[in-house]
């Protein structure tokens, strides 16, 4: 029977009984002292009123009680068993979930033991992924840590150099903010230096989410970081650039243009702008459109976006830029732009009913806007 994509079953049954089953006989394989029934047992008392991060940690303190005392003994048979891993139905995207819970082992009962820890957390890396539990090391021992990263981005696998950009993320998703990494940037850039030209593109990307991330406390050294990466960039590193860049370009920052090869200062009207339907109900959707001219002698290289400003539960409004187009527009040229938007329900979004409105944005400058309202 084929296995269900995620969105047909909850992320938390990745760890249910199944995968706990799985992770104690990976145990049970290098070490043959492991309990594995009981271990079983253990984990599935009260698990079930658990969410996904909550289950991660009670499976951890029960494979705590049924590894060696010893912390280097216990660690030693975290990474034989990742030598000869069982992952699971192939295919099956919440597969790697019943690592997981080694990966919280070494995060909360291991940080006594440093260079252990961190050498088991590079060598199960490919299990699922080490970059939360990196992450109490780096708090710790932040120039310890830092100079093994470093030796970490020169390694054969592009795993274990992706963790190096993953795991010093200063907004990493799931994850607590960590001093170190929240104040000076410089550590980290450092090994972004490094990985920037990567031949891997798992790796690439990650080294574009981490710039983004300093991006918002510190956009100016990123803007400059960006300065000098793009000055005779191959393609894959002026791809790390544009999307080191995103949130500058959402925010409007005036440096990013040129920086990306738009034009500073568009000079363009925006016309004819029209909704339908001017109220629209939620689970429904909207289209706008509009037309946008070039006023300027020459060619200009245009970002479009278009900015929903949502209501929220307290009846103000919270802007949300979506992109729209790239453009080239000659002299006198004019562009017809146009998008369907949806309001159907979504996860990561709550509606409120109210007076909402769409604004078309170029180069970071707003330029029309049209009210509509939404209602249940």
């Amino acid at each position: 029977m084929p296995t269900q994509p995620p969105e047909a079953r909850s992320l938390k049954n990745g760890l249910g009984r199944p995968a706990i089953k799985r992770l104690g006989a990976n145990i049970e394989r290098a070490w043959s002292s492991f309990e594995t029934a009981q271990f079983v047992t253990a984990s599935m008392r009260g698990l079930a009123a658990l969410e996904l991060k909550q289950r991660v940690g009670h499976v951890a303190t029960a494979l705590a009680r049924y590894l060696p005392d010893d912390y280097p003994e216990a660690v030693g048979v975290v990474e034989r068993a990742s030598e000869t891993w069982d992952r699971g139905a192939e295919g099956d995207p919440l597969g790697g979930f019943a690592a997981w819970p080694l990966f919280h082992f070494i995060e909360h009962f291991g940080t006594d033991y440093f260079a252990e820890s961190m050498a088991a957390l590079r060598s199960i890396t490919h299990l699922f992924s080490a970059e939360f539990a990196v992450r109490p090391y780096i708090t710790r021992y932040p120039k310890r840590a830092f100079a093994e990263l470093a030796r970490w981005s020169r390694d054969d696998s592009e795993q274990v150099r992706r963790l190096v950009s993953e795991c010093t993320r200063s907004r990493l998703p799931w994850a607590t903010r960590i001093p170190p990494l929240d104040g000076d940037p410089a550590p980290v850039l450092s090994l972004l230096e490094r990985l920037k030209d990567d031949p891997a593109l798992y790796v690439r990307r990650s080294v574009a989410n981490n710039l983004n991330d300093i991006a918002r406390e510190h956009p100016e050294t990123v803007l400059d970081v960006c300065d000098r990466w793009i000055e005779g960039a191959s393609a894959e590193r002026r791809w790390i650039v544009e999307r080191a860049t995103r949130s500058l370009v959402k925010s409007g920052h005036p440096r990013v243009w040129k920086l990306l090869g738009f034009t500073a200062r568009p000079r363009v009207e925006v016309s004819n702008v029209t909704l339908n339907p001017r109220s629209v109900r939620m689970g429904e959707e909207i289209t706008f459109v509009a037309e946008i001219t070039s006023t300027a002698r020459s060619t200009q290289r245009l970002a479009v976006d278009y900015v929903v400003h949502f209501v929220k539960a307290n009846g103000e409004t919270r802007p949300k830029v979506f992109k729209l187009r790239v453009l080239d527009l000659k002299r006198g040229e004019t562009a017809k732009l146009s998008r369907r938007h949806s309001f159907r329900a979504i996860s990561t979004r709550k509606y409120y009913p109210g007076r909402h409105a769409i604004e078309i944005v170029v180069n970071g400058a707003a330029l029309a806007r049209a009210e509509f309202e939404l209602s249940s």
